[in-house]
């Protein structure tokens, strides 16, 4: 096996870089979900609500990112700072401390989506700890849903678009590590894998949500496919596909790196 797809979303919701090699730090690889849109409460933002999301695409500059949208002026968002104030934001059942963006990206964010919110950061002193249900030591995890990365199987995609009318890119599910060379859903069996000389702990299968139901073209949302993947693939009343990944330590991963199954 191998790893074939890698894969970051600096600003949570917004759209994918895929990338040839990647350094994985303690929160999980390098820029990855480390921005975050909340409104005035400091709620997170997603595409469950707000689909345009993902017409929001991402290049990752030497000063910070390059952010651009259909009918916007392109946004240059700074790499975050330690010197400005923190204000408190929630995503899911966790509340922590994240650093506002400029004005300017509050603006191009409302202005784009809608609806008066602001862009943060999170830096050093963002702290938010892994469900201790499944951590494997003092784990720590970006503005993602809950765990570091998110790993899925080339079969089992293709598995997925065997059944759908239309098949559906690997992207509508947001995976950080893709990986080729084994049989649909192996990963729901592993329990602990190496990627290159990474070791990685699989500790818990992904619910899936409306997010994998929005066309990453255009913005709109259909009924696939989670209407397919709930005759197959449910687990009370929950869809269940991709496993959720916490890596055992800091190091670099590669497009073609060997994949080998621990346990």
């Amino acid at each position: 096996m191998r790893l074939s797809e890698i894969n970051i979303y600096p600003i949570k919701s917004c759209g994918l870089i895929s990338l040839n090699e990647a350094e994985l730090e303690p929160r999980g690889l390098q820029h990855d979900r480390r921005w975050l849109v909340v409104d005035d409460r400091g709620m997170f933002m997603t595409q469950r609500d707000f689909p345009r999301m993902t017409l929001i695409s991402i290049q990752v500059k030497s000063d910070g990112l390059f952010v651009q949208a259909p009918e916007m002026e392109p946004l240059l968002v700074p790499f975050a700072t330690e010197s400005r104030e923190h204000i408190p934001v929630v995503i899911w059942n966790d509340s922590l401390k994240a650093m506002p963006v400029d004005g300017m990206s509050a603006e191009w964010f409302s202005k784009f989506l809608g609806v008066r919110c602001k862009l943060v950061a999170m830096t050093d002193r963002s702290v938010r700890p892994v469900d201790k249900s499944y951590a494997i030591g003092e784990d720590v995890v970006s503005f993602a849903d809950g765990f570091p990365m998110l790993l899925i199987s080339e079969a089992s995609l293709a598995d997925l678009n065997s059944r759908l009318d239309v098949p559906i890119p690997m992207k509508r599910f947001r995976p950080n590590l893709v990986v080729e060379g084994c049989e649909p859903f192996a990963e729901d069996t592993w329990k602990e894998i190496a990627v290159g000389d990474v070791r990685m702990y699989v500790v818990k299968p992904c619910a899936r949500c409306t997010i994998t139901t929005v066309d990453t073209a255009t913005g709109e949302k259909d009924r696939e496919p989670l209407r397919t993947l709930a005759t197959y693939r449910s687990v009370g009343n929950q869809v269940m596909f991709g496993q959720n990944v916490i890596h055992a330590s800091r190091g670099r991963i590669r497009v073609g790196d060997e994949v080998r199954v621990i346990r």
